[in-house]
């Protein structure tokens, strides 16, 4: 499919009249098409997904008219952006750089239609977040680590690794099945790659690899051991009669999931797979795995999993 001038290669959604053989798409249809195109577009010139412009706008607490007034932009143009629609690369590059907060005050000082009170308290704010960032360093620099610090690209599922959704994508599942860790990494697998599969994003934005034992996040051993030091959720060790050690993963009554973090789909995304796996043993959820095309392709080399994969799921 084309677009702004150049050329992109998709998995292109369609439906067939079994009698006709005549070709057709819907709107959802058209939707995942789309987003194909728009998510290689966004990657190949580094333009923010509409998640990271949110993100960008709701940290200094102004509206989309207002950040567009500050930026320079036309007053519902921002608004679009988050909405879907795609920035040129010189507004993508300037939303961009606001993300830090000296940059953010230069904008702020250069924009002439702030009156001096609503200047200084955009100032303020960006300081005082400027201030945070160099007391969290630490904090924030060994989450990176855990889930990396890589951009948007289809190894990630189109998002930017969000630490706090994956947290909560683990609380939900320890809550709601009280999986082993084996079968915990197959859940959240299938959790980011069905919604892949549905809208062309993932929800945590977390990469994957393929192991002997199935698709797994990265550095999972380390991010699972972290929310456990955290108390986000308990993990307890059993002892099999083979000799075998499992650790499975239980739910805190002090901490409860957080839906807001969500949005609706996601949500529903997350409790069909643990509808469908509810009653699936851990050893089943291998199998089940070993049989997708995420896996077979990658298992030799323990390789990194394309979200491409997501559109060959049979297992879900």
């Amino acid at each position: 499919m084309d677009f702004r001038k150049e050329t992109f290669e998709i998995v292109f959604h369609y439906y067939k009249c079994e009698d006709s053989e005549e070709q057709f798409t819907t709107t959802s249809l058209d939707e995942v098409n789309l987003n194909q195109v728009y998510n290689q577009y966004r990657d190949k010139f580094n333009i923010p997904f509409p998640d990271e412009i949110i993100r960008i706008r709701k940290k200094y607490g102004l509206s989309a008219a207002k950040i567009s007034e500050i930026l320079g932009f036309g007053v519902n143009t921002y608004r679009q952006y988050e909405a879907g629609e795609m920035p040129s690369v010189a507004n993508a590059k300037l939303i961009q750089m606001v993300d830090e907060p000296k940059i953010f005050i230069e904008m702020v000082e250069l924009c002439a239609t702030l009156d001096e009170n609503t200047r200084n308290k955009y100032i303020q704010k960006a300081q005082l977040l400027a201030e945070q960032k160099k007391r969290n360093t630490f904090n924030l620099n060994f989450k990176e680590y855990l889930l990396g610090n890589h951009l948007a690209d289809i190894y990630s599922g189109y998002r930017n690794p969000n630490f706090e959704k994956f947290t909560e994508m683990v609380v939900y599942f320890s809550d709601k099945l009280s999986p082993f860790k084996t079968k915990m990494n197959k859940l959240l697998f299938y959790a980011d790659f069905l919604m892949f599969k549905q809208s062309c994003f993932s929800i945590s934005g977390v990469r994957y690899k393929a192991i002997d034992m199935g698709p797994v996040p990265n550095n999972f051993q380390s991010i699972f051991e972290y929310l456990a030091n955290k108390e986000e959720i308990d993990i307890l060790t059993t002892e099999f009669p083979n000799g075998y050690t499992g650790e499975q993963f239980k739910a805190r009554k002090s901490r409860k999931f957080n839906a807001d973090l969500f949005a609706e789909n996601e949500l529903e995304t997350l409790e069909r797979v643990a509808t469908v796996f509810k009653e699936t043993s851990t050893n089943d959820i291998i199998e089940l795995s070993h049989l997708e095309e995420a896996w077979k392709r990658n298992a030799k080399d323990k390789s990194q999993i394309s979200y491409e994969y997501a559109f060959e799921l049979t297992q879900i």
